[in-house]
């Protein structure tokens, strides 16, 4: 800072209306400041010119609003500014005698009569930072002379003293002040199209295999256009945005992130470290992970996250971002007391007013398991939700939201005795939060996703209207079918867009279709364990956690059947009716070697290995190619395809099937013609002879799909055999009025026989099909009548 930072009208702050968060104004120079803290009775702004390190180089006291906002407004300061707050409440009132470094002047105690952990000696980030210098679990915290137990505040001892006298000032995380404009580009129109690819934004590009990703998939038909990732850009949101041309290529229109707020991690870099690698532990609701952008310059996160967006959507993909309000990385009660706690953000400001408690005042997490759960009954914590959504949405690109349990936003815990578990546990369709959601999703045209479980519930179908949801069920209906439960109701059910739990939600392009996801078994690893395997040694483990109920099966060792039944996992996710959601890397074969649960694993066993996607054996190349001999490998579970060198036929076959949907309307039908045991158009279930409905029981099926001549799409027949043995399909009649010429052709045939050739075969030149066709065991048939 060049200019000393000085109060601007101070007089004016009680009445303010200035929005939460630090923004500046570069013409003037001034910055205001607003932060919410309804029970503090003191809050002081600090401005410091290092992250770690230095005191404040000046402080503020701020003004209380009328709406319990505290306010200031301070003249030169401008971008770049690092800013922290300090406040005092009931508990520990303002002493005259309280000096920074080490002060109990003025302590009365660690809570106050509404569980509120006001303490000035720690000092805060603003809840609405647009980034923040670090984390309590950086590095930084230790270079410069402390560790994350420096946050802690309470009884316990730190060093000499209870914690709860030791001053942060010096460690904690700082807001930064940032003003950009970086363009983010226009929103492609996916309506009706949606294909969703989740994906790490570190696992993605970290491999080395990135930086030869062009080379490596030069051979491959398709993918011409796609780029290299510099070696400097590898794990970062830089890296991510030259993948756009990729997954173009490879069919879907939309690449859901997981986390990318500001989360508290070891993880930095490559360096692996033992926590939260996924980051579902949000710090800061506002401000991009600074450790997955390569410029890390104050506002540089903010500036390369809306580069990657501008060229997302300039190869027209959506960009999603999976967020998690259902709790925080503040964690809970230190060592089961309630008086301890480390807050570096929300907790310090008002613990009651952001968290559930319980009624002796400690940190309920009964439906997260992470320590703490948001308290949705607040209006802080709601509008803290809806100003983060628009602020991603509006000025960061973003075209939609997955929420991580996202029960927890339909919670009412202020509704009931705090110790009435069935009525805390109580889930409300109709709660502000989701309506309030849901309006502004419409009002700006974004899509809102829910992970519509949590620990206290299963709330599948059960979201307002306009929510699209995580189908379990179709998850679990379709493992179970396709390893031949014989569940024949439920996946007839599934694959036909969940009616039953979507008719009042606008259709089935509400249900998110997915087979795996980021946590649990690959779509290959599903194919290739029974059980997980999750205490191996690094790179693939170790990882606590995982379902130990997986409806997986190891194909018998059988190396060709896990491939064709990859083949069936993937066709199924893309054929059925809603939204298709695979996992990065899936297209390829990736494996985890079994773990279900890498959540703490920043390793390159979990890094997307692109040489595998140009190659006939993927599971036997070197899981780092710079290692010598003897260095860690992949469990060989695809093996040996019968494609030719320098080819994956798993990649070609899931980009063929992929394009087929986002090129043919009749494969995205958003409206249902019928239910199971009512064969209307445009989808109808029948056996093998085309006589009847199926019979639950039946492990072999077919699933009509006619096309609509408005919008020039084809009729399909999908012909399903879950059996250990063949089964001979009747082809059925082709009825369109006026176009006597028709013919059924095989455009797929997921069957290993068919692997040499692709297990694809473009509609012009397939194979006529006229009576029957013969289904080989374990094995999905798609016949297309192409009409135009």
């Amino acid at each position: 800072m060049t200019v000393r930072p000085r109060a601007e009208a101070p007089e004016t702050w009680g009445d303010a209306a200035w929005p939460l968060g630090a923004h500046p104004d570069v013409e003037t120079g001034m910055t205001t400041f607003a932060v919410t803290a309804p029970d503090a009775t003191r809050v002081v702004l600090e401005l410091y010119a290092t992250a770690t390190g230095t005191d404040a180089v000046a402080e503020f006291e701020m003004v209380r609003g009328w709406d319990d906002i505290w306010n200031a407004q301070v003249a030169g300061v401008g971008p770049g500014t690092l800013y922290a707050f300090r406040c005092w409440g009931p508990n520990w009132p303002y002493d005259e005698r309280w000096k920074r470094g080490d002060s109990k002047a003025g302590f009365r105690s660690d809570r106050d009569e509404h569980g509120n952990h006001f303490n000035p000696n720690k000092v805060l980030f603003d809840p609405y930072a647009r980034e923040i210098t670090h984390t309590p679990l950086s590095r930084s915290v230790v270079e410069a002379g402390s560790d994350s137990a420096v946050f802690g505040s309470g009884p316990m001892r730190f060093g000499t003293r209870p914690s709860r006298e030791i001053d942060s000032g010096r460690y904690a995380p700082k807001g930064v002040v940032v003003d950009d404009d970086t363009p983010t580009g226009r929103r492609p129109d996916a309506a009706g199209n949606t294909a969703i690819y989740e994906a790490h934004v570190k696992n993605l590009t970290m491999h080395p295999s990135s930086a030869r990703l062009r080379e490596i998939l030069s051979g491959v038909p398709g993918f011409e256009e796609v780029e290299w990732v510099p070696d400097e850009l590898r794990g970062t949101y830089a890296g991510a945005a030259r993948m756009a041309p990729y997954l173009n290529a490879l069919g879907f229109t939309s690449i859901e992130l997981m986390p990318v707020h500001e989360t508290d991690s070891d993880h930095m870099g490559a360096q692996s470290g033992t926590t939260n690698h996924w980051g579902y532990q949000t710090l800061a609701f506002f401000a991009p992970n600074r450790d997955y952008s390569s410029d890390k310059t104050p506002g540089g996160p903010t500036r390369e996250f809306k580069r990657m967006v501008h060229a997302f959507h300039e190869h027209g993909i959506e960009v999603l971002l999976d967020v998690v309000y259902n709790h925080t990385a503040e964690g809970g009660n230190w060592f089961g007391d309630v008086d301890a706690t480390g807050f570096t953000t929300l907790g310090g400001f008002g613990t009651a007013e952001y968290y559930v408690l319980t009624e002796a005042g400690g940190l309920v997490d009964g439906a997260t398991g992470t320590s703490n759960q948001i308290n949705f009954s607040s209006t802080a914590s709601a509008r803290l939700v809806l100003d983060s959504l628009k602020y991603w949405n509006e000025t960061m690109g973003v075209d939609g939201f997955r929420f991580d349990l996202a029960p927890v936003l339909g919670r009412r815990p202020d509704d009931a005795q705090r110790n009435d578990w069935d009525k805390q546990k109580r889930f409300f369709k109709d709660h502000p939060v989701l309506t309030s959601v849901r309006n502004l999703a419409i009002m700006n045209d974004f899509e809102v996703i829910a992970e519509p479980w949590d620990l206290w519930g299963y709330e599948v179908g059960n979201f307002p209207a306009g929510w699209a949801e995580w189908n379990g069920h179709f998850r679990d209906a379709s493992r179970r079918f396709l390893k031949g439960d014989a569940n024949t109701h439920d996946f007839i059910r599934q694959f036909n867009g969940g009616f039953l739990e979507y008719a009042d939600s606008h259709g089935p392009q509400k249900s998110i279709n997915f087979i795996d996801a980021h946590d649990g078994f690959t779509m290959f690893d599903l194919v290739s364990f029974n059980e997980k395997q999750n205490y191996q040694m690094p790179p693939f483990g170790p990882s606590d956690g995982g379902e130990s109920e997986n409806l997986s099966w190891d194909s018998g060792m059988d190396q060709a059947l896990r491939r064709t039944r990859w083949r069936n996992n993937w066709l199924t996710v893309c054929l059925a009716r809603g939204i298709p959601m695979v996992v990065s890397g899936d297209e390829y074969g990736r494996t985890q070697n079994g773990n279900n649960n890498p959540w703490n694993l920043n390793t390159i066993g979990m890094w997307n290995n692109w040489a595998q996607a140009a190659s006939n054996a993927p599971t036997r190349l070197p899981v780092d190619p710079r290692q010598h001999a003897g260095g860690s490998t992949y469990y060989d579970v695809v093996g040996q395809t019968a494609a030719r060198p320098g080819i994956n036929p798993l990649l070609t076959f899931a980009s063929y099937v992929a394009r087929l949907r986002r090129d043919d309307p009749g494969l995205r039908h958003q409206a249902w013609g019928g239910v199971l045991g009512v064969n209307a158009r445009p989808y109808r279930f029948l056996r093998p002879d085309l006589s009847e409905v199926p019979l639950q029981g039946d492990r072999a099926l077919a699933v009509l799909i006619d096309g609509d001549e408005t919008a020039r799409s084809n009729d399909y027949a999908i012909l399903f055999n879950m059996w250990d043995r063949s089964i001979t399909f009747e082809v059925p009649p082709l009825t369109r009025p006026g176009r006597p010429h028709l013919k059924w052709r095989r455009i797929i045939d997921t069957g290993s026989w068919a692997e040499a050739e692709g297990n694809c075969w473009p509609a012009d030149t397939a194979p006529e099909i006229r009576t029957h066709y013969e289904v080989q065991p374990w094995s999905i048939a798609v016949l297309m009548a192409n009409a135009f």
